[in-house]
């Protein structure tokens, strides 16, 4: 038995001159060896039919999936077949090929133990058969290993942050019309500054995301809570739109994490199966901040002003920054090598015998009576060995990325070459569509004849988008986590990215239909039932469940590089969004609303339905695409 550490693409292994029949013996070659966070287990042995023969002790995606690549070296002539084959006696599937070398598609994970066979950390308590992707380490400050309570506040003070960030970001759509006035400005300008707080969301991402990489997450939400306070405070005493323009511009570039640090921070603390819930979750905050941010807004200006939205954004922002630099860790994580010694303690259950030629499957040496007892499970939560200051760290570089700022803020666009990722950037731009129209035709609608709605009832509109956003958390969140062990367990234990995109149904049939109801109900001046009641709603859970989803999808498809496909997703949702908020106004006013809407309706059916292409191609997109994953994963990973 050898254990090699093994490369991201493991190039070259050259066979021995001398062996012995039945026992063969390889050395990886020195100089073409590249060092990656994982190691691989593997037997080999030559066969009765002269075939060296692979047999993984640990075969699953944990270890795959930064990839590992066999290729044979004939001698004279020889010609020897590599076959990978599992620790049962079974030829590798599931994303590996035989004969030539082994290769892994990204995503595909082995996350459901059947057999009982692994030898890696699982679930404990129910769903104990669930493999722990990614693999946790013995390190105590990595945050898999975090107490229930530590992660928990970490991922809930992120929450109550997402919730004010999306209000500073989105309040301002049922108070237009007293802005206009007191302002001395126009619709289209307005329109302006909310396509500048976008244009800044996206500019925000491309500098702060490798910011975090290089010196943590924890000064980054900071300085974003810092930037808010300070675009508020001028808010507060704006008398001109040009003041306007710039605290759109502070909040947006404030506000920048929300989009794409928070979904990492989210990915350092769970574990693969639980990302589903988590991030739909923290849809669901952004979602609370946007609907219930204008519902607040309009009662605050009609009891005192619209100034004072400002200033209890100061106060609230105020305290979390308090939060923040007294309470809130660093999550960023660089994931190390195993320690070399529980590989031997793996070796020693369940590798197969060398030379064994009878030729019958061993038996699991793990079964789910004996489990508690063979397979290291997370049951204890170390105490970190760092102090309290020294987790409290303005800068932390312990775990930061190698690599130069410039690469890492450009590197996401090479990305854009990646199907799953461009699909999934274009749908959750699509879906922030759907948010820009509600706040920026809300006013305009609800504020005249046929409704003549007051500031605060305009707000009010929004609460139903707040229910539907509800059981849109449900479905994207739980019920997704749930429908992906379930799909996993019926696909032998063998989980698919692919498999959660079958939710997307429901979100794609009760979203357009909520766009009908919404603008057809509101110019041809039907009930406000219809438009701003069950319209918004179905609106809402379109929103909270299909952008989850996606973003969900997006994470799984490229583990390796989720950091940087965040980057590269919200960059282009909120040059859509920055676009849309330009380009609906002038589309009304040019085609009239109900043309508009039943345009909108269909776009919406048309992409979110799209989902079926990424269904029955999408794992061979991830197939082609490995090697080229392999070799972001692998850049990205060493100092440029």
């Amino acid at each position: 038995m050898f254990v090699f550490p093994a490369s991201h693409v493991w190039t070259d292994c050259a066979v021995s001159d001398q062996y012995e029949r039945g026992l063969q013996s390889l050395r990886p070659s020195p100089s073409r060896f590249e060092l990656a966070p994982l190691y691989a287990t593997f037997t080999l042995t030559l066969d009765d039919h002269d075939k060296l023969v692979v047999r993984f002790k640990t075969l699953t995606n944990v270890m795959i999936q930064d990839a590992l690549k066999v290729s044979r070296d004939r001698k004279g002539d020889s010609d020897l077949e590599v076959v990978a084959m599992d620790n049962t006696g079974e030829p590798v599937r599931q994303g590996f090929e035989t004969l030539e070398g082994i290769e892994m598609v990204p995503g595909t994970v082995h996350l459901i133990d059947m057999q009982g066979t692994s030898g890696l950390k699982h679930q404990i308590g129910n769903n104990a058969d669930v493999v722990l992707v990614p693999q946790p380490t013995s390190d105590p400050d990595d945050p898999l290993n975090w107490s229930p309570l530590r992660k928990e506040y970490h991922f809930w003070l992120l929450i109550t942050w997402g919730v004010l960030m999306a209000a500073s970001v989105n309040w301002s759509g049922p108070v237009w019309v007293p802005l206009e006035y007191d302002l001395n400005t126009t619709v289209d300008d307005l329109n302006i500054s909310a396509a500048l707080c976008f244009a800044f969301l996206a500019i925000g991402c491309i500098i702060l995301q490798p910011t975090a990489m290089k010196i943590g997450r924890r000064p980054v939400y900071i300085l974003g809570t810092f930037l808010n306070v300070i675009g508020c405070i001028m808010g507060g005493f704006q008398k001109s739109v040009e003041v306007y323009y710039v605290v759109n511009i502070l909040t947006g570039f404030g506000a920048a994490p929300v989009d794409s640090l928070v979904q990492i921070s989210t990915t350092d603390l769970f574990f693969a199966h639980q990302r589903g819930t988590r991030l739909s979750l923290f849809a669901f905050a952004l979602g609370t901040g946007s609907y219930m941010g204008p519902v607040a807004a309009g009662y605050i200006t009609e009891s005192q002003s619209w100034r004072f939205c400002f200033w209890y954004l100061v106060i609230f922002f105020g305290i979390i920054l308090l939060l923040q630099i007294f309470t809130q860790e660093e999550s960023i994580y660089r994931r190390p090598l195993p320690e070399p010694e529980v590989l031997q303690e793996l070796n020693k259950d369940g590798s197969v015998k060398e030379g064994d030629s009878t030729g019958e499957k061993p038996k699991p040496l793990i079964t789910k009576r004996n489990r508690q007892d063979t397979v290291t499970t997370v049951s204890t939560f170390p105490i970190s060995g760092q102090t309290y200051w020294q987790r409290m760290a303005p800068i932390h570089t312990r775990n930061s990325n190698p690599t130069k700022w410039l690469w890492l803020a450009l590197f996401p666009f090479r990305l854009i070459t990646l199907p799953a990722i461009l699909w999934v950037g274009i749908m959750t731009g699509i879906q922030i569509m759907w948010l820009s129209l509600l706040s920026v035709t809300q006013s305009e609608i609800f504020s005249v004849p046929p409704y003549n709605f007051g500031i605060a009832a305009v707000g009010d509109t929004n609460i139903a988008a707040f229910v539907g956003g509800i059981f849109g958390m449900c479905w994207g969140g739980p019920l997704s986590d749930w429908y992906i062990l379930r799909r996993s367990r019926q696909n032998k234990g063998i989980m698919e990215p692919e498999f959660r995109l079958w939710l997307l149904i429901m979100p794609a049939i009760l979203n357009s239909a909520g766009l009908l109801m919404y603008g057809l109900g509101a110019y041809n001046g039907l009930n406000w039932v219809i438009s701003a009641g069950v319209g918004t709603a179905f609106i809402g859970f379109g929103i909270g469940s299909g952008g989850a989803i996606c973003l969900t999808y997006a994470i799984d498809a490229y583990p390796g590089i989720a950091a940087e496909s965040m980057v590269l997703i919200l960059f282009i949702r909120n040059v859509i969004g920055f676009a849309f908020t330009f380009a609906i106004q002038p589309w009304i006013d040019g085609l009239g609303g109900n043309v508009t809407t039943i345009m909108l309706a269909v776009l919406c059916l048309i992409s979110m339905m799209s989902f079926l292409v990424m269904v029955k191609w999408g794992k061979s997109f991830r197939k082609r695409t490995s090697k080229k994953y392999l070799h972001y994963t692998a850049q990205r990973a060493r100092p440029a």
